[in-house]
């Protein structure tokens, strides 16, 4: 144990920063404490802590006197998105800044609580290298990730009015989506735009499906049969009014999040700014297209992946670090003899919420990772199947982003039965026709 003690007491002083500054961040203001070398008394530390307004210029005029006292790295809290500002600003300044997770870096229970000791706290954890830095993406990948998350919420958005238009059909008796796949498709949006015109009788109304839906015009004729008034025309006018200009801003977002992949510089390039491959192809686009070959993952979850871990591996030194930072592993808890595993925590809902549904879909698919939730589905239920389907994904992603040359190759869904053992295999079947109440006797069979 005693070797063990003083290798750790070496790293830590490898890991030990002289000068350093902390900002416990609210609202409209920030604590900062700097620690530095003293001046007279060699061993000893001077400790400085003031309050900055949380404006530009305060926080410029902050980094610049950080710089001048030779500070090397700043810590700060992540505080809802008041660290924002911050963090940007001194990060422009040309100093080290670490986002550190609030669960890790709580004060002592039991010792006074206010900003200033919360501050001061920062800045110990941070001088004996006792943190962790959070994955802050740069700057081009923030933008790209503006623009994805916000894609989202307007799809979501557009959905919930969706549902509200079928509950004012619902309302006025209009059975529209009980016959009708997509409601807001050619055939429901033009019964719609007939209804708010004034249009109720339902032989018209029918006449307007195209495509497969007119094979059943008896249905449509009993299901637009009902009591739509005035009032439920004006309601349905502004809901369709809505998801229209919601669907416009969805198309503008997707022509941003296309320049912003494009715009996107390979981290293996000395040079700044956008980069492209062999063939002009520039390098966010490439790295779609092969996102886009795992099953499950289409277009819009490629983009999602990539905007939330970003085009550099190099923060995830391995598959592993991706997934445990996702919170798509179970926590490891350890004492003693006892081993045990706990929740795996929220992680980060952009990224989980596209994982999810790109392992929703990749479930039904007749392909390896297909194969695999059915595996898992029969003896975990499908909540753990689909995660340990959505790791895959992630791995898969990791390594297709981590390695230019890489392309997804697909294993096919007989791989887990080709590369099983065939003497667990058998030992597994005659333990469950034993369950059953079976004596069961093996021969081999002949050549």
């Amino acid at each position: 144990m005693g070797g063990t003690v003083d290798e750790s007491r070496e790293e830590l002083q490898e890991e030990a920063v002289a000068r350093v500054a902390a900002i416990d961040i609210a609202k409209n203001s920030g604590v900062v404490c700097m620690r530095l070398p003293h001046d007279q008394h060699e061993g000893k530390r001077a400790q400085r802590v003031w309050t900055v307004a949380a404006t530009t210029n305060a926080i410029v005029a902050l980094g610049d006197h950080l710089v001048c006292q030779g500070v090397t790295l700043v810590l700060m809290e992540a505080t809802g998105n008041y660290w924002r500002p911050f963090f940007y600003l001194l990060e422009g300044r040309g100093l080290r800044c670490w986002l550190v997770n609030a669960r890790q870096v709580k004060n002592v229970p039991g010792r006074p609580k206010t900003d200033k000791l919360d501050a001061v706290w920062l800045a110990k954890l941070a001088e004996r290298g006792m943190v962790r830095p959070s994955f802050v993406p740069p700057k081009p990948v923030r933008q790209l990730r503006d623009f994805t998350r916000t894609r989202t919420v307007f799809v979501h958005e557009r959905t919930r009015h969706k549902q509200r238009i079928d509950k004012v059909l619902q309302d006025a008796q209009i059975r529209l989506s009980s016959v009708a796949t997509d409601p807001l498709g050619v055939s429901g949006r033009a019964m719609m735009e007939a209804l708010i015109a004034g249009e109720r009788n339902p032989r018209c109304l029918a006449g307007l499906a195209q495509g497969r839906l007119t094979a059943k015009r008896d249905a449509l004729i009993e299901a637009m049969t009902g009591q739509f008034e005035d009032h439920h025309a004006r309601l349905l006018k502004l809901l369709l009014a809505t998801v229209d200009h919601l669907s416009e801003q969805i198309t503008a977002l997707d022509q941003e999040i296309a320049a912003s992949i494009d715009a996107l510089p390979d981290p293996r390039d000395v040079a700044p700014g956008p980069s492209a491959g062999p063939d002009d192809t520039p390098f966010g686009r490439e790295l779609l297209v092969r996102l886009d070959e795992i099953p499950g993952v289409g277009p819009v979850a490629a983009r999602a992946l990539l905007a939330e871990i970003g085009p550099d591996m190099s923060v995830f030194p391995s598959a592993d670090h991706l997934a445990s930072w996702a919170k798509l592993c179970p926590r490891t808890i350890q004492s003693g003899a006892k081993n045990t595993t706990g929740p795996a925590g929220k992680g980060n809902p952009w990224l989980k919420g596209a994982l999810g549904e790109a392992a929703s879909a990749a479930a039904r698919t007749d392909t390896f990772l297909g194969a695999r939730y059915r595996r898992l589905v029969k003896r975990r239920g499908h909540a753990k199947a689909l995660v340990a389907v959505a790791r895959s994904i992630l791995v898969i992603a990791w390594h297709l982003v981590n390695d230019p040359q890489a392309r997804y190759q697909e294993l096919g869904p007989d791989w887990h039965r080709k590369h099983l053992n065939p003497q667990r295999r058998t030992r597994d079947l005659v333990r469950q026709l034993e369950h059953l109440g079976h004596t069961v006797t093996l021969a081999p069979t002949t050549a």
